[in-house]
């Protein structure tokens, strides 16, 4: 009976793996000598039941990975840590410059063009989901884009 039991659940969790799925991911290049880094992706639920991303770790290239979104108070664009971002069911969520994206803090290495680093993804639902993200060429960063406010004002990605 546990042994069908186990089965059940692990079919579930294949099942809710199988619903989520994650497109276009990169990171920015980062300049030397810079402490932070970001990863963006779409992030699709084709699931009948919403999910939850918990957590992200990149612990191969950085010491925290947070899961961070901005915000616009007074006029001014902060970024933050949010506890999880949820995932509607049937919905596309973008990690996107300026919204929701992985911060990876801490950085070990330079993140370099051409590059790529394994990413972990922790959902309520689906489990664990690893993806690689590839490093692709550091652009520089348009007078609306103020991804580099609230970390040191580094153009960090």
């Amino acid at each position: 009976m546990r042994l069908l039991l186990g089965m059940a659940l692990l079919g579930l969790l294949a099942t809710a793996q199988a619903e989520i799925s994650i497109t276009d991911a990169y990171a920015r290049a980062t300049p030397p000598g810079a402490t932070v880094g970001a990863v963006y992706f779409e992030l699709h639920n084709a699931g009948a039941e919403p999910d939850r991303l918990l957590s992200a770790d990149a612990s191969a290239v950085a010491g925290r990975t947070e899961l961070h979104t901005h915000t616009v108070e007074n006029g001014v664009a902060r970024m933050h840590e949010v506890p999880a971002v949820d995932l509607p069911a049937g919905e596309t969520v973008l990690f996107r410059p300026g919204g929701f994206h992985i911060m990876l803090m801490e950085l070990k290495r330079q993140l370099t063009e051409g590059d790529s680093f394994p990413l972990m993804l922790r959902f309520e639902r689906a489990g664990e989901i690893e993806l690689t993200v590839p490093v692709k060429k550091l652009t520089l960063l348009h007078h609306h884009d103020h991804h580099q406010h609230g970390h040191g004002g580094q153009p960090h990605h």
